[in-house]
């Protein structure tokens, strides 16, 4: 189980500068009208050591994007290609944000902080590089959320509004502006090692590969025949217990293109994702998503396709039967996270694979028969009490033994749930009145939830802590 991130002292550690001359562009934040700090996640904060700005330095560090002392001397707005639902786009890249620096938490992993909605880039295209205030305040309720179940997600450090009037499709408008800084384990995407397979840059891979397994470390495979193998049987570990701990979670990423996916299986960049009403495979969280291709119950085919996109670029450095061998390692591993995860979240010790895969398929099918969503399934069996909407999940649940439900929260009369409705309510006090309080309580209460939880389950793929 992962215990939680010792609190640090600032430890600047640029390594990203290494690949500077060819995995990104510098760029300089924009001048925005105004900077009013919003959210400062002061728990981030503290595991790189940076909780005792004051107000005035983090807006100076996080709104107008002053450098940190001893690190990157000024953004980088990163290269990288993807496929978008599908379709290869070799015309990608940040084009409203950017890595910024780099330091070591309490553990001394290495950790970024970049940027959404900072200004234009040479990867903006047609866009303007700004953020909807809503868009960050959505972001802090998913990151918050994903955090308290289990999932390895990027965390919404900061949040300051910036006074510009933007115009959306998607959104009432004019609508109120913000630049968001998010805490993350690497911004190194699939579609990172897309780009450089798609141009030849060869010796570029090797270097980013060489980069990756030295700061992102995980099992050692050492009789994997090349670096590149032993990297990518990593990320595949990663992958794999990313899709299960979204569909424990009940979570609908929404855009899972893989330029999107982080290589150290960290989940991040929250656009229209949902969270299911009810136990439904073909609910889907973007409006845009007409054929269902990210699907709630498609999703982990969705990352598995994209882990093959990673294997052909790749195949540059290595031949291809080893990277086909850890690419189909992705199903055990997948049914294995999902045992883990899923007694984790109700709350019961483990009893086996085959054993764990029954009780998953029975409470699925009670959920159907009953109607209710996953928040309300796993608050009301937590532990395995009842009572039962069907008696094949009672006779399912009957071996197995309780972990500690001892915490206050489980006696609240619902759970913790993020549905939309609920992220609406939450958005209209702040844009018709700047009242911040409804925010403010839903986070206290997901992070009460996230105690009751107790510690998360290790991220498969990584080297423990």
């Amino acid at each position: 189980m992962t215990a939680p991130v010792q609190a640090a002292i600032y430890r600047a550690s640029p390594r990203i500068m290494a690949l500077a001359d060819w995995i990104g562009d510098p760029v300089e934040a924009a001048d925005f009208p105004e900077t009013t700090l919003r959210w400062r996640n002061d728990r981030a904060a503290a595991e790189v050591g940076l909780a005792n700005l004051s107000d005035e330095e983090w807006v100076r560090h996080f709104g107008r994007f002053a450098p940190l002392h001893d690190n990157m001397p000024g953004p980088l707005a990163l290269r990288y290609h993807g496929h978008q639902f599908r379709t290869y786009n070799p015309e990608l890249g940040d084009g409203r944000g950017f890595t910024f620096a780099q330091m070591l938490d309490g553990d001394g992993r290495l950790m970024d902080l970049g940027t959404k909605g900072s200004g234009q880039t040479p990867w903006s295209r047609r866009g303007d590089g700004r953020l909807t205030l809503k868009g960050a305040v959505r972001e802090i309720l998913a990151t918050e959320m994903l955090a308290a179940l289990g999932v390895n997600t990027s965390r919404t450090f900061s949040v300051i509004e910036t006074g510009e009037a933007l115009y959306r499709g998607d959104e009432p408008s004019p609508t109120r502006s913000a630049v968001m800084v998010r805490l993350s384990h690497g911004h190194i995407r699939i579609g990172t090692f897309q780009r450089l397979g798609a141009l030849g840059f060869d010796d570029e891979m090797a270097q980013l590969v060489t980069y990756c397994l030295a700061n992102f470390p995980g099992a050692a495979f050492s009789d994997a025949p090349h670096p590149a193998v032993r990297f990518f049987n990593q990320v595949i570990e990663r992958m794999a217990d990313m899709a299960a701990s979204y569909m424990v979670a009940g979570f609908v990423h929404g855009v899972l293109n893989s330029d999107n996916m982080n290589v150290t299986g960290e989940s991040f960049d929250y656009g229209p994702w949902r969270w299911l009403p009810q136990w439904e495979p073909g609910f889907t969280a973007a409006y845009f998503d007409h054929q269902g291709l990210y699907a709630y119950g498609r999703q982990p085919e969705a990352i598995h396709w994209n882990c093959g996109q990673m294997a052909v670029a790749l195949r540059n450095l290595v031949e291809a039967p080893p990277l086909i061998e850890a690419l189909n390692r992705f199903p055990d591993l997948y049914q294995q996270a999902m045992a883990r995860r899923w007694c984790w979240r109700l709350g019961v010790k483990q009893r086996g694979l085959e054993e764990d895969t029954a009780l998953i398929g029975a409470c699925e099918r009670a959920m159907v028969a009953s109607g209710m969503g996953p928040d309300a399934f796993f608050h009301a069996h937590r532990g395995g009490r009842g009572p039962y909407e069907i008696p094949e999940l009672e006779a399912a649940l009957a071996p197995y033994s309780a972990t500690d439900a001892g915490h206050p929260y489980w006696s609240d009369a619902a759970p913790q749930s993020l549905l939309i409705e609920e992220v609406e309510a939450i958005w209209a006090p702040i844009a018709r009145d700047d009242d911040w309080s409804m925010l403010q309580t839903k986070v206290s209460a997901i992070r009460r939830m996230g105690d009751a939880m107790g510690a998360r389950p290790e991220p498969l793929g990584h080297a423990p802590r």
